[in-house]
C-alpha cells in the first residue's frame, strides 16, 4: 500500500509541475510558431530581445529581490548551500572542453555560448513554484538563493563569452544589465529601501512583462535542428542541469544540516529549468542563439521531470 501512495504522490506532483511549465513552453512554441508563419519575422524580434535584456529583466530582478526582507541569520546555512551547488554547475560545465573523451568532440564557441544553460535558472518559475511548495516562507526562502546566487551565476555566464571573444572581463560585467539589477537589488534590500506604493503597480506590470516577451524571444530565435550541430554538448550541459546537481544539492542539504522546509526549496532550486534570457544573453553578445535557444526549451521540457525526481530525493 505504501508503495502504491508513493506512486499516487508522484503521479500527482508530476501533474501539478507540468502545469506550472506548460505556460513556459507554450510561449516558447507560440514565439516560433508566429516568426515563422505571420508577417513577424525575425527583424521584429530583434529589438523585442534588447528590450528584453536591457530593460524587462532586469527590473523583474530588481524588484524580485527588494520586495521581501532578508534575514541572513536565519537562512545562512541555505545561502551556503546555494553558492556550492552553483560553484559546482559552473565547475562542471567550465570542465567539459578538458575531459580526455568529450573535450576534442566539443566546439569551443558553441560551449563559450551554453555553458550557462548547465548552472542559471528560471527565477520566475522558481519563485511561483516556491510559492506552492513552502507558502510565504519558501517564497522568502527563493528569494534569497535568487539574491545571491544571481550575481554569481551571471559572472558565471558572461566569463567564458567574454574570454573565447577576448572581450575585456571587468568592462563585459560592469555592462551586464542583469548583473547590476541583481546587485543593486540586494544593496537596497539590506540599506531597507522599498518601493513607493504608488511606483509598485507599475514596477510589478513591468517585470511581469518580461518573462512572456523573454520566452517568446527566444521561440522566435529557436532553430530545433541546431541541437544537432553539437549533441553531445548538449548531452553534457542537460545532465549536468537536471540530473547531476539536483544530486549535489541533495548532498549539500545534509551537509549544511537544512531544516525540512529549506531543503525542499534548494532541491526545487536545483532542478528548475535553465533562465529563458540566457538566449537573450548568448544572442547580445555574438554568440549562436538558436542553439542556447533549442537548449532553453529542450531544459523547460526535462524540468518538468527534473523538478519531481529533486522533490522525491528527501
Amino acid at each position: 500500500m505504501d508503495d502504491i501512495a508513493l506512486k499516487f504522490t508522484f503521479i500527482f506532483a508530476f501533474v501539478n509541475y507540468i502545469q506550472l511549465l506548460l505556460p513556459d513552453f507554450s510561449l516558447i512554441l507560440c514565439g516560433y510558431l508566429v516568426c515563422r508563419f505571420t508577417a513577424l519575422k525575425r527583424n521584429i524580434w530583434e529589438p523585442v530581445e534588447s528590450l528584453v535584456y536591457y530593460f524587462l529583466f532586469p527590473v523583474l530582478l530588481f524588484h524580485s529581490i527588494i520586495k521581501s526582507p532578508l534575514d541572513f541569520n536565519a537562512a545562512s546555512g541555505l545561502i551556503a548551500a546555494g553558492l556550492c551547488m552553483g560553484l559546482s554547475g559552473i565547475a562542471l560545465s567550465y570542465a567539459l572542453p578538458w575531459l580526455p573523451w568529450i573535450g576534442r568532440h566539443i566546439d569551443a564557441q558553441l560551449h563559450a555560448g551554453s555553458t550557462q544553460v548547465a548552472f542559471r535558472f528560471n527565477s520566475f518559475v522558481g519563485l511561483a513554484l516556491a510559492t506552492r511548495l513552502s507558502g510565504a516562507e519558501g517564497g522568502l526562502y527563493i528569494a534569497m538563493l535568487i539574491g545571491f546566487c544571481v550575481p554569481m551565476y551571471n559572472i558565471g555566464a558572461v566569463w567564458p563569452m567574454a574570454r573565447h571573444a577576448k572581450r575585456h572581463f571587468g568592462r563585459e560585467l560592469m555592462r551586464n544589465p542583469l548583473i547590476i539589477a541583481t546587485s543593486s537589488g540586494l544593496l537596497a534590500n539590506v540599506l531597507g529601501f522599498t518601493l513607493p506604493v504608488w511606483a509598485e503597480p507599475t514596477v510589478k506590470t513591468i517585470a511581469a512583462a518580461s518573462l512572456p516577451l523573454g520566452l517568446m524571444a527566444a521561440g522566435a530565435g529557436l532553430q530545433l535542428g541546431s541541437l544537432f550541430k553539437a549533441k553531445l554538448l548538449a548531452v553534457c550541459i542537460l545532465t549536468i542541469r537536471h540530473l547531476l546537481t539536483p544530486l549535489i544539492a541533495l548532498g549539500l542539504s545534509y551537509a549544511f544540516g537544512l531544516s525540512p522546509v529549506q531543503a525542499t526549496i534548494l532541491l526545487a532550486f536545483s532542478a528548475l529549468p535553465t533562465a529563458s534570457s540566457a538566449y537573450v544573453l548568448a544572442t547580445r553578445m555574438g554568440y549562436d542563439g538558436a542553439y542556447v535557444a533549442s537548449l532553453v526549451t529542450v531544459s523547460t521540457l526535462l524540468g518538468m521531470v527534473s523538478l519531481p525526481f529533486a522533490l522525491s530525493l528527501r
